[in-house]
């Protein structure tokens, strides 16, 4: 029979683990539930500044360059749509789903993406610094030079993609997570996380801000791959 001290240690330890436990929990993002009405098909043209669409899809179009700043786009579908050079700043896209978009140099900066599924995307030198992302899915596909720089993510989760040196300096990241996407040459200065969920990340590069991570949860393996980088932060020497 265990003696009064055994069991108090006992007690003890499930207590200690309990808190253990708690304290490494992160909250699961919340994946937007894009459910499109009947969609009609676009014909107007190009897109134009404060331009509001609804229930439309634009399929296989050429829309580079063409300026839709503040437009609002509502239970809309882009498939195979080229954005070069699109100038979407401060638009709202909402119950969304953007498939197999591809382009360079699209504006997006100051925009609001709420409910939306980016799906097999190619892009580089995407411009969403200052943007909102609420309950986004980015599933597939390739993002170079991705900013966000003061950017607020909540609830977004980066899915089997491929993310070339993204910015997220100064960004506001709540419930977000990095699914068996590779990351390489991540910035992160200034950053602030909760509940970010970087362990079944596939490849983690961290080139700046790796001081940000507080706030983050990341795998055993990861903290090995990370060292030399957290032991310069510190300003510590590793001498063999």
């Amino acid at each position: 029979m265990a003696t009064r001290n055994e069991r108090q240690r006992a007690t003890a330890g499930r207590a200690v683990g309990r808190t253990a436990d708690a304290a490494s929990a992160v909250k699961a993002a919340r994946r937007p539930q894009v459910r499109l009405p009947g969609l009609v098909a676009w014909e107007g043209g190009e897109l134009e500044p404060d331009g509001d669409y609804d229930g439309l899809e634009f399929a296989d179009l050429d829309l580079a360059g063409q300026e839709g700043v503040g437009a609002r786009f509502m239970d809309c579908a882009l498939r195979r749509c080229a954005l070069d050079e699109a100038g979407l700043a401060k638009a709202r896209v909402l119950d969304s789903l953007l498939d197999g978009v591809r382009g360079v140099g699209t504006d997006l900066s100051g925009a609001s993406l709420r409910d939306v599924e980016l799906l097999e995307p190619r892009l580089g030198g995407v411009q969403l610094h200052g943007a909102v992302l609420e309950r986004v899915l980015v599933r597939g596909g390739k993002i170079d030079y991705l900013n966000l720089r003061s950017a607020r993510l909540k609830d977004v989760v980066f899915e089997g993609c491929v993310l070339v040196e993204p910015d997220f300096g100064g960004a506001v990241l709540e419930r977000v997570e990095f699914r068996g996407c590779v990351v390489r040459g991540a910035d992160f200065t200034g950053a602030r996380m909760t509940d970010v969920d970087l362990r079944e990340a596939s490849e983690l590069g961290i080139a700046r801000g790796v001081e940000a991570l507080a706030g983050a949860v990341i795998s055993p393996a990861q903290l090995f791959e990370l060292a030399p980088a957290l032991a310069a932060q510190l300003g510590v020497r590793v001498v063999g």
